[in-house]
């Protein structure tokens, strides 16, 4: 049973240092990332255009099937 203990500290041993290794290699990529912030500026205004536009085409619709549903609620009363 003793051997069995020994051998089961070992491997948590083994694997904590691996997992604090690989943490500390994690954060050392991550803190060198700079990152790209024009591209992410351009997907958010791209986003923003396209929601615009299927928004003023679609509102006219979406307008009057949500009044439809919204009338035929105050029938069933």
């Amino acid at each position: 049973m003793n051997t069995v203990m020994k051998s089961m500290v070992d491997a948590e041993l083994v694997l904590r240092e691996y997992l604090i290794k690989s943490h500390k290699n994690f954060y050392a990529r991550l803190k060198d990332e700079k990152g790209d912030v024009p591209g992410w500026v351009l997907v958010v205004l791209m986003t923003t255009g396209l929601v615009t536009a299927i928004w003023t085409i679609a509102a006219p619709r979406l307008t009057a099937i949500l009044k439809n549903s919204l009338d035929s609620m105050n029938g069933i009363r």
